[in-house]
């Protein structure tokens, strides 16, 4: 045995080579999947919210007045078992005392640290007891300043129903203002999700009054919140400390159980580690999708190989089995030479496959830990090498079996009949079993299912081998008729030699993986390039703190007057089963601020804003604070009293304001009241007429006579614009024109729980949109204000910007005037278009907006290259690029092989006459002609492949909107690689066939 590996070494090490490859291919999965398992986990992580890496324990505890409940300790103590978190501690409650609405109480809070994150505009920050420090905003509101002494009582909501105010509960306690603050980052991670910051009922956005830890307990209080928000540092969430954080998780949910609900645990990281999850889930489906062909073409080869080595040693063979050598031995000698290189390359395998993926994770995963060379990654590297030595002993089947004179015959009968014709149908039908599985299961990668593209690529190619066979005969017979004796030989070579055919079919499997693995790297590149764009729905998009919609579309409209490159957008409350995602942009700026693809349908973003803002009527516009509204009742039931409203928004971003006019009673009125937000001016949203919510049988007639500020020259304007009663529209209440205004008539016999509407007709009816749904004109959906709004297709698209293949978009201006309330914008944002300057935020924030996220197309596309399936693509090329070259090795080992017979069959040709230039052109072109025939087929094997398979694999590790995503790759990379890989394989065959100059000339001397 030590003679024969010596005599034949290079045989012996192209095997090892091959079984290294198997078992690298095997060992490399595994080592690959815990790179991405950590990659996956680093990457979620650094493109996590803020609450997905924070969690907050939360209890009412009642220390002063009812010792022994649950403390601030038990909630301390419910964060101890979970390490790695930093924690900040809260305390707060409600205090009357500087508020002049009754209906408004301070919000006096403790938390730890707060003044390293605060603002100070005047005085200073907390240094004592008794101190504390106001917003800016509430400072310059209620005339405060620092130095100021005040007074601030523990507060409870009164038992009345009647009347929801404030009333003290605790002794009043004199206090100092410290200074006054505002806060950079409203939405940042150290305020957790209290929503501190939030707008309040009057649209104004909330600044909680800060104090110490020593005031607040002093202060004589009732009941108050307490709170721990837990941030996880750095290094916390890994892919080793994944199960110990769920049982932590777990840990803290069990002691609220404990203590009868009594501390209540908010956290988004369940949602981060569910994230995570999946996207390593779908990581581990498709990389063995990636080692499948890889490892089957490695078989193949070895196949090849193998019986190729045993060709060239069957006279030898013959010999043994000549001189009767007993069948353990002839085993032994013939096999043994095969066995001892395969065992040797599968143990280099499996230290070269973990060394492969340590470079490719130092490559494409910078920062992440390479795979530790141990046991976990060589679990499959005992049945991949047991899957050589099969394939070896299968190619050495007939040598093993066959008698002496077999053995001493030169020419060997092709391998024919029914067992080549079933095992290629059992190929076949394990390729359309495994395709079925796929369309059956929607694309479920699990069972044969995940051995689908292998099946199907490794069929084809088995398929075109059988099918160029025949056209290779014919070609042959072509060219002998026409005097061309090399193209006739090299024909006849590819049609009579089994190894020309399964050397065929490996070349074809080859790049078919390589073009299967490129097109599933591009085409899930263009996906993610695709998911980023329409996704975000511009190349920046800035998250804003709470405000109004008006708030919103002024402050943007102020910092970019010419509409160049910022759009004010917001979301629409979701609307009944069914119902498609909306969105309300200002319509004004679609053309130059959002991203407008080809794939949306044949509008463009300037054509669909002019369908979203037709001309519409003015708005009814009180023009100062002091609001006036001239009315007549008639019919009034106090037994069934009926409140009147009046709800404005200011015109230049102020705010909104709720004009309580109390109940209304028989006989003409004027009511006046002063709204500092109109001061420069208010929309009229709507007048609201609310009965008792159980009131069954309410009638009721109105007047409106005039509304406007307290001015002769307005009221007279009003009362000529409310004559009109097309000027109005109106939800639950019928309008008619009268003598001095116009009448609302309420006729409720089942009563009205919602009330009655009247607001003026400033919009187009039906509301224009433009979506991606089929919707008969006068469809519902639900407005801003979450109350049915009817609206019109003004155009139908493929896809909408954000929303996808399925959304609705509305301008956000007149989804506004059409809601029933002028209240706060539902996730408000900014999207900045690709002309923004570089001090746009600069200039939203003089505008009073407070940023609180910058996203844009390039984070969301590095997002969504670090989730797992677009990490488990890079095995997919790498598997291609080593079947290329397993191509190539397998390429050059039968043409090594090869070389003897052939030049003995063309010695005897020259013999008889055929011409040195001829038999040149025969040796060097068969193999050339073999690789560009088998490059074709190859890829056009990959692209079928892909067609039937390739929608199944995995793009995206979280839920997308709908997105015309493409099917086909682009233009450039596949023809640019598949030609590179034919390059390299024809510039193989060229080199291995170059005929030696002595060779022809010694054969034809021969007689």
């Amino acid at each position: 045995m030590l003679g024969m590996l010596r005599a034949r070494r290079g045989q012996a090490v192209t095997l090892a080579l091959l079984a290294m490859f198997a078992v690298a291919a095997a060992v490399a999965a595994p080592a690959y999947l815990q790179a991405v398992d950590r990659a996956v986990v680093a990457g979620q992580v650094a493109t996590a919210s803020p609450a997905e890496l924070s969690l907050t324990v939360q209890a009412t505890v009642n220390e002063q007045r009812e010792p022994g409940g649950v403390s601030f300790a038990d909630v301390g103590g419910a964060l101890v078992a979970v390490p790695g978190f930093t924690q900040v501690y809260a305390e707060e409650f409600a205090a009357i005392g500087i508020e002049p609405d009754p209906r408004v109480a301070s919000r006096l809070l403790y938390r730890q640290g707060a003044c390293a994150h605060l603002t100070i505009v005047t005085g200073r920050c907390l240094a004592a007891a008794g101190e504390v420090v106001v917003g800016e905003q509430t400072a310059q509101r209620l005339h405060l300043a620092a130095g100021d002494l005040i007074t601030l009582t523990y507060a409870v909501i009164s038992t009345d129903p009647t009347r929801p105010i404030y009333v003290a509960d605790g002794d009043a306690t004199p206090l100092t203002v410290a200074g006054t603050y505002r806060t950079p980052e409203p939405d940042g991670q150290y305020w957790g999700a209290h929503g501190y910051f939030r707008l309040d009922h009057t649209a104004r956005p909330g600044e909680p009054v800060f104090t110490g830890a020593e005031t607040i307990r002093t202060m004589s209080h009732g009941p108050s919140d307490v709170s721990i928000d837990a941030t996880a540092i750095p290094g916390t969430i890994t892919e080793a400390r994944l199960p110990a954080l769920r049982r932590d998780l777990a840990g803290l949910d069990a002691r609220g159980e404990n203590l009868g609900r009594a501390l209540t645990l908010t956290t988004a990281i369940p949602q981060l580690l569910d994230r995570i999850d999946r996207s390593r889930d779908l990581a581990r489906r498709s990389i063995p999708v990636g080692a499948a062909p890889l490892l089957l073409l490695a078989y193949a080869v070895i196949f090849i190989a193998a019986g190729y080595g045993t060709e060239g040693r069957r006279p030898e063979l013959a010999v043994i089995a000549l001189r009767g050598a007993r069948w353990w031995t002839r085993w032994w000698l013939t096999s043994g030479e095969s066995l001892a290189a395969l065992l040797a390359g599968g143990v280099a395998g499996c230290v070269a496959g973990q060394l492969l993926v340590a470079a490719v994770v130092a490559w494409r995963f910078p920062g992440v830990d390479p795979p530790v060379l141990g046991l976990d990654a060589l679990r499959w590297a005992p049945w991949a090498l047991l899957g050589a030595v099969v394939a070896m002993l299968a190619a050495q089947r007939r040598h093993l079996v066959s008698g002496v004179a077999d053995l001493m015959r030169r020419v060997r009968a092709q391998l024919t009949g029914w067992r080549l014709v079933t095992a290629e149908i059992v190929v076949g039908l394990l390729a359309v079993t495994a395709t079925a599985q796929l369309f059956l299961t929607g694309g479920s990668l699990s069972g044969v299912a995940l051995a689908a593209p292998a099946l199907v690529i490794i069929a084809l190619a088995v398929g075109a081998a059988r099918g160029v066979v025949p056209l290779a005969r014919v070609a042959g017979d072509r060219a002998l008729r026409r005097g061309r004796l090399g193209a006739a030989l090299a024909a006849f070579q590819l049609a009579r030699r089994p190894g020309a055919q399964r050397l065929l079919l490996l070349l074809v499997a080859a790049v078919g993986v390589l073009g299967y693995a490129v097109t599933a790297a591009d085409v899930a590149a263009r996906d993610r390039d695709l998911a980023a764009q329409i996704g975000t729905g511009a190349p920046r998009v800035l998250s804003v703190a709470p405000l109004t919609r008006q708030q919103l579309l002024h402050a943007v409209r102020a910092a970019d007057p010419a509409g160049d490159y910022a759009m004010a957008v917001a979301e629409l409350p979701a609307g009944g089963p069914g119902e498609a995602p909306k969105l309300a942009v200002d319509a004004t700026r679609l053309a130059t601020v959002a991203t407008w693809r080809d794939e949306y349908g044949d509008l463009d973003a300037a054509g669909a804003g002019r369908l979203l803002r037709p001309a519409a009527p003015a708005p009814v516009v009180v023009a100062g604070q002091d609001v006036s509204v001239d009315v007549t009742v008639k019919g009034a039931d106090a037994a069934k009293p009926v409140g009147f409203s009046v709800v404005l928004s200011s015109v230049t971003g102020h705010g909104t304001a709720v004009v309580g006019f109390g109940v209304l009673h028989d006989g003409p009125y004027t009511f006046q009241q002063r709204s500092a937000v109109c001061v420069d001016g208010c929309r009229v949203a709507g007048l609201h007429l609310t009965p008792d919510t159980t009131a069954t049988g309410v009638k009721l007639t109105v007047v409106l006579r005039a509304i406007g500020s307290i001015n002769p020259v307005a009221v007279a304007a009003g009362r000529a614009d409310l004559a009109d009663p097309s000027r109005w529209r109106s939800d639950g209440a019928t309008l008619t024109a009268a003598p001095d205004g116009l009448r609302v008539t309420l006729d409720a016999p089942e009563g009205l729980p919602h009330g009655a509407w009247v607001q003026a007709a400033d919009v187009p009816a039906p509301l224009p949109v433009v979506t991606t749904a089929a919707l008969p004109d006068g469809t519902g959906v639900a407005g801003l204000d979450g109350l049915p709004v009817q609206v019109r297709a003004a155009a139908r698209l493929t896809a909408v910007p954000r929303l996808g293949t399925r959304g609705t978009l509305v301008d956000l201006e007149y989804a506004d005037r059409a809601a029933t309330d002028a209240g706060e914008a539902k996730r408000p944002e900014v999207w900045l278009g690709a002309a923004a300057p570089p001090d746009a935020v600069a200039r939203l924030t003089a505008q009073g907006l407070v940023v609180t996220g910058d996203n844009g197309v390039s984070a969301a596309q590095a997002r969504l290259a670090a989730q797992g399936p677009a990490l488990a693509v890079w095995f997919h090329v790498l598997a291609g690029i080593l079947a290329v070259i397993l191509g190539a090795g397998g390429l050059a080992l039968v043409i090594a092989v090869d070389r003897r017979e052939r030049l003995a069959d063309l010695a005897a040709l020259r013999a008889q006459g055929l011409s040195r230039r001829a038999a040149a052109r025969t040796q060097l072109w068969t193999y050339p002609v073999l690789v560009a025939t088998s490059g074709v087929l190859g890829l056009a094997t990959a692209l079928i492949a892909w067609r039937l398979t390739g929608w199944a694999l995995p793009v995206f590790g979280e839920d997308m909107p709908g997105l015309p995503l493409p099917h086909w790759p682009g233009l450039v990379l596949v023809p640019s690689t598949w030609l590179l890989a034919v390059a390299l394989l024809t510039t193989v065959a060229v080199t291995a066939a170059r005929p030696r100059p002595a060779a022809p000339t010694v054969a034809a001397s021969r007689p």
